[in-house]
């Protein structure tokens, strides 16, 4: 491996893969792409686009391939664990797309094999790394707004083709939790730097659809806070979180995914009890900035910020909301622990 750059494979011509991952390789100071394996016939055709090196039929291919340091994976969510454990064993570095898998059980199955085979594994919520956020943590640290006390947030848009898409397959992990209500919790999670100790999901049955398409939450955090969210493939789209403090607020309006149309331009929108009003414009491209925060850690040999331990937690949060949804109540959150090893 190059000492400054990490070649990058990307197992599938997923849109994501397409429209922000390939693109955020390629213009990362420490990374380039250089494979992109796929059964589809048109990967050929994508790998032209891209100006991709090598190109492969099947994943094991790629797998194979020497001259690759790290993997990206966007594939349905029920692959992700046969694939982030076959690549650990061939080796690779991992960036796999969210949620990591769909149980605690398997997340932990699939960091222990990484860290047995040595190799970086991160879950790809990528909006962490837009410097807007760290700038709402300074803010609140000031006490601006007073004492925390309420964090809300939402995900939802209108899933417009319903015909063959894989999010609302049971089958392959769909759902509005498991898909966009992910970031909702880990957003929380982060910004609050609190863990929920327990928690109660709402889903409205769909008779057309066997996932659910808009969940509501409740979180009672370690802290003392409560936190709501709710995520939703039937509603306009909104990608916001709020924190209600004693004496003001704070929000951001486009804290998920920032389109290249916004040019990568966060907004934090201050409120004050007496009318006060400020905001600010922070600059970042979340994708790219993940991908060479991924990229660095493969080079230096050191786990992300993102750890082990936090990605597990997500997904133990993620398990309890699905268990309170099935059983109609409030469910207790247990903290998972394990090792971060440095490589």
């Amino acid at each position: 491996m190059s000492e400054q750059r990490v070649r990058w494979g990307v197992l599938s011509t997923a849109r994501i893969a397409q429209n922000t991952m390939i693109p955020a390789i390629r213009q990362a100071n420490n990374a380039e792409i250089v494979a992109i394996a796929s059964p589809n016939p048109k990967v050929s055709e994508v790998a032209a686009k891209f100006a991709i090196p090598n190109v492969y039929g099947s994943y094991e291919d790629l797998l194979d391939d020497p001259e690759v340091d790290a993997v990206y994976i966007p594939l349905p969510n029920s692959l992700h664990k046969e694939w982030v454990m076959k690549a650990a064993e061939k080796g690779k570095h991992i960036l796999c797309e969210k949620p990591i898998s769909l149980s605690a059980y398997e997340t932990k199955e699939m960091i222990d094999n990484c860290q047995k085979n040595q190799v970086i594994l991160m879950e790809a919520f990528m909006y962490q790394f837009h410097p807007q956020h760290q700038v709402v943590k300074d803010i609140l640290a000031s006490e601006e707004i007073g004492q925390p006390k309420l964090m809300r947030a939402n995900f939802s848009f209108m899933l417009e083709d319903r015909a063959q898409d894989i999010r609302l397959d049971p089958n392959l992990g769909g759902g509005s939790i498991y898909d966009i209500g992910c970031y909702c919790i880990h957003s929380i999670r982060t910004i609050l730097n609190s863990e929920p100790t327990r928690v109660f999901v709402y889903a409205p049955a769909n008779p057309e659809f066997k996932v659910d398409m808009t969940a509501i939450a409740m979180f009672e955090m370690d802290n003392g806070m409560m936190a709501i969210f709710d995520c939703s493939f039937d509603m306009v789209r909104r990608e916001r979180y709020e924190i209600v403090g004693t004496r003001g607020s704070i929000s951001v309006p486009r804290a998920y995914n920032l389109p290249e149309y916004f040019d990568g331009e966060g907004t934090i929108i201050v409120e004050k009890e007496n009318g006060i009003k400020r905001i600010e414009k922070v600059y970042g491209h979340e994708y790219t900035l993940e991908i060479e925060h991924f990229s660095q850690c493969v080079i230096e040999g050191v786990q992300p910020v993102y750890s082990g331990q936090n990605i597990l937690q997500n997904m133990k949060i993620i398990e309890a909301c699905y268990e309170s949804l099935k059983l109609g109540k409030w469910v207790e959150i247990e903290p998972y622990e394990i090792e971060d090893k440095i490589l």
